[in-house]
């Protein structure tokens, strides 16, 4: 994208006719038929994952997740927590023999109790609307309810996510270009079409992008922040996604991409008044599914000792019937 071209696609002072502008620009509502419910999933097929799997050559796995646990980045803003675990039967209880069971077994159990999205997820296709439209045209209304997303509800999506993943380590890459060397973008750094093509060149063939893949990428903010402390990183200011990426999202027909970071795209973003301006064009309008708060530190550092950015990945969020997003505890195989 040439800088005449993010010019115009960044109305500064306008975010409203920029969202517009670009929503009309990309947009794949119909693409799937009236009734889809699963948006760029549907660029996942059979093909597709035994490619995924023909990948895995060591065996290796990583865990992408953050930890589910009261000292997760969740400040409160609107009414999101870090989750609450607490035991409802415990060795205390067994040791004492007050659990009522005979011959001597005894056992644990527990609770949580935390949104779905307050560490490692997805968001799914309900979560976001554009001036009261969901995915594929539909009425927000309709779709989203008291009782959940009638629609797209998370379940829809609990057996789709196997794919080629693909790791853009942007933080890595681009140290040359910032005079640093600690694979970390600074806050509010906006990561534009040219910066992840870039990143695609440095890692070499293994992180070509191509249909049907999830691209998972890495800032380093979470590296930041488990050194430094949670600080503003759950919605404060974040290396991220510009708005002019928008583009590369459509054309590249990947079927997801998640972060290392609370919001996905940069903060503050590039208008003087939007909120999550990204997420207005990717969900309601790309129907594509976003990841936030992965954790991509360890597969990062196996990647650039090997030289390989491609790997088997599998993120099946909870079957949670309505819900417009769920925890996900994805795995890179390699």
């Amino acid at each position: 994208m040439t800088d005449q071209q993010i010019d115009e696609s960044i109305r500064r002072h306008d975010a409203l006719a920029s969202i517009t502008a670009m929503a009309q620009r990309h947009n794949n509502w119909g693409r799937w038929g009236a009734d889809d419910r699963l948006g760029t999933l549907n660029f996942i097929d059979a093909a597709k994952r035994v490619e995924a799997a023909g990948l895995v050559q060591t065996g290796r796995t990583f865990s992408l997740s953050q930890p589910f646990d009261t000292n997760g980045p969740q400040k409160g803003w609107r009414r999101r927590t870090n989750p609450v675990h607490t035991m409802t039967d415990t060795g205390v209880d067994a040791e004492r023999g007050n659990q009522g069971f005979p011959h001597g077994i005894g056992g644990a159990d527990d609770v949580i109790s935390m949104p779905l999205q307050c560490s490692t997820q997805w968001d799914g296709l309900g979560h976001i609307f554009d001036r009261g439209k969901a995915w594929n045209g539909r009425a927000a209304g309709d779709v989203v309810t008291s009782e959940g997303d009638l629609v797209t509800g998370i379940e829809t999506a609990a057996a789709h996510i196997v794919s080629r993943g693909v790791l853009l380590d942007v933080g890595r890459a681009l140290g040359p270009e910032l005079g640093r060397d600690d694979g970390e973008l600074p806050d509010g750094f906006a990561i534009t079409e040219e910066h992840l093509e870039l990143a695609i060149e440095r890692q070499g063939d293994s992180s070509s992008v191509r249909r049907g893949d999830v691209v998972v990428l890495r800032t380093g903010q979470y590296t930041r922040t488990r050194r430094e402390g949670w600080g503003d990183y759950a919605g404060g200011p974040a290396p991220g996604l510009s708005f002019t990426s928008a583009g590369w999202l459509h054309r590249t027909e990947i079927a997801g991409i998640a972060t290392d970071t609370w919001g996905f795209e940069v903060r503050p973003n590039e208008f003087d008044t939007a909120f999550q301006p990204l997420h207005q064009i990717a969900i309601p309008n790309l129907g594509l599914f976003i990841g936030e708060m992965w954790d991509l530190d360890e597969l990062a550092a196996s990647c650039a000792e090997d030289g390989r950015y491609d790997f088997m990945l599998t993120a099946a969020p909870l079957p949670i019937t309505g819900a417009v997003g769920s925890p996900v505890n994805p795995i890179a195989l390699k």
